[in-house]
Parts: structure tokens; sequence; C-alpha cells
């Protein structure tokens, strides 16, 4: 199985002396439910850190949606009243859509996922929006039939469940578990871990060799969504298409770690956010 060989694409992203904020890309995540909030804001921060020209967070809990100052460049949007879901998207026009991070399980989550799922641009689909589709047959079927390109990202445990088996033997057999999951969803997939593959329906499977234990922390993950979800919206007139973004996060944000650990920070107490900061100095090294 090839490794991960991807730095170069960094070269695509530099920044010619007249570009603006629209050429960089706007980035819409959408999650934050009561009690999940982080999640969604550790996103942002990985789009907001790796160089989207806009990031917009669709938070469904009201309360969430009113404290976050520490970050005034985010745009936050209180999304918990949103009647039609679909319009709130159009709305905003994003160049690349995520889903997911402390989405929750409810009806308003339902709706949005749907919405997203019908979104047509690169889409980005994380944590509670894996564990609906798990759940509601339907929505497996709309992700199926997708015309435009989407990335799933799971952990073992997630995988486990959108495949109806036990996360051992996801663990057991991965490169078999992340080729069932293209076979099923036919979509891109990441699945997480210690050396993380990605996969397409129409590329080889790779493993991601850089990493460490230190990225064994809640919110990972969730930088990990942004940051896809910023290099392909960069990508639209950067040349760098979702796959291309995919395999480029997965790899900046496992060396971002190493780095980190080589500077001293970690493994033990290294926080997302420091890992999202990490990752914009790797990014400007191209």
């Amino acid at each position: 199985m090839p490794n991960l060989n991807t730095l170069a694409l960094r070269a695509r992203l530099i920044r010619k002396p007249h570009e603006h904020k629209g050429d960089m890309g706007k980035v819409l995540l959408i999650g934050g439910a009561p009690g999940m909030a982080g999640a969604i804001f550790l996103s942002a921060y990985g789009s907001l850190y790796s160089g989207a020209g806009w990031t917009i967070i669709g938070v469904l809990d009201s309360k969430s949606a009113h404290v976050q100052i520490d970050q005034p460049e985010l745009m936050v949007q209180d999304i918990s009243e949103v009647v039609n879901a679909h319009d709130f998207i159009e709305r905003i026009q994003p160049d690349c859509l995520a889903i997911g991070p402390g989405l929750g399980l409810g009806d308003q989550a339902l709706q949005f996922l749907e919405a997203g799922l019908a979104f047509s641009g690169p889409l980005i689909l994380d944590a509670d929006a894996l564990n609906l589709i798990a759940d509601h047959p339907r929505l497996a079927q709309l992700l199926r039939e997708r015309k435009d390109p989407c990335t799933i990202t799971p952990h073992p445990g997630e995988a486990s469940r959108l495949l109806g088996v036990s996360a051992g033997e996801i663990q057991a057999n991965r490169s078999g578990a992340i080729q069932l999951l293209i076979d099923r969803f036919r979509c891109y997939v990441v699945l997480k871990g210690h050396d993380t593959l990605v996969g397409s329906p129409a590329d080889a499977i790779y493993t991601c060799q850089a990493g460490n234990p230190g990225m064994a922390t809640g919110g990972m993950g969730d930088v990990l969504t942004g940051l896809i979800a910023s290099l392909a919206a960069q990508g639209i007139r950067h040349h760098l298409n979702l796959w291309e973004a995919t395999c480029l996060a997965v790899e900046l944000h496992a060396r971002a770690a190493d780095q980190l650990v080589q500077s001293g920070i970690g493994p033990n107490g290294m926080t997302p956010l420091e890992l999202a900061k990490a990752v914009r100095l790797l990014i400007n090294q191209a």
C-alpha cells in the first residue's frame, strides 16, 4: 500500500499578489448542537488557520453561537431556529460544505444533513453526520447517489456503525474496511487511526505513516474536517480537487503533529488548536 506523498501540492495554494479573499474560497461548517459546540469551532480553526478566505459556522446551539469572541474572524451564524436548511445553505453560497462535528442526532441535524447531501459542490461528512447515515438508510442512499464529490472521515467506531460490524473487526482488517466503505458509499474515505488510510473509488488506497500518539485527544478529527474543507475551497481557484485536498490535508495534519512533538509540544498535552496553528506553518513552507 503506497504511502501518502502529497506535500508538493502545497505549491498550488501559493497566493498571487492580485488575489483576494474570494480566491481563497468560502467554507461553511455546520454542527455544534448544545453541549457539543466546541467541535464545530475546532473545525473552524482548522479552516481559518489553513487559509480559507471565509470561514462561516452554522451553530445549532443558540447560546454558543453568541459567545465566540476570541476569534472575530469567524463568521458565526445561529441556525437553531432555521426552518429551511436548503435555503440557508443556498443563501450562504459556500464553495465547500462540511457537516457533522457536534451535530447531534436530532431532527434539525437530520434536516441539515439532508440539505447538505443535496449541495452541489465538495462536501465533507464527519462525526454525527456519519452516525445519522448509519441509522437512516435513506440518507445513505442519498450519499451514494450524489453527483458531486464527497469525503467521509470515520474513526473506527463510526466505520463500524456504517458497515454494521464491530470496531474490532474494522481494526483487524483496516484495508478491507476502507474498501468496503468506498464501495458502499462511492465517495472518498479517510479511515482515521494509527496509519490513517485514504481511499477513492478511482484511485489506490494510501496510508499516512506520519503522526503520533499526541493526536489521541478529542477534537483532532474536527480540525481535520475543517482543514479538508479549507483546502478544497481554496482548490476551486487553485486547481486542487477534493481528492487532492483530502490527501494533502491528512498528511499536513499528521506531519504538523510530528513537528509539534519535535519542538517539545506533546505528545502528552498536545491540543487540537496547537495542531491547527502548526498546520499553518507547514502550509507556508511550500
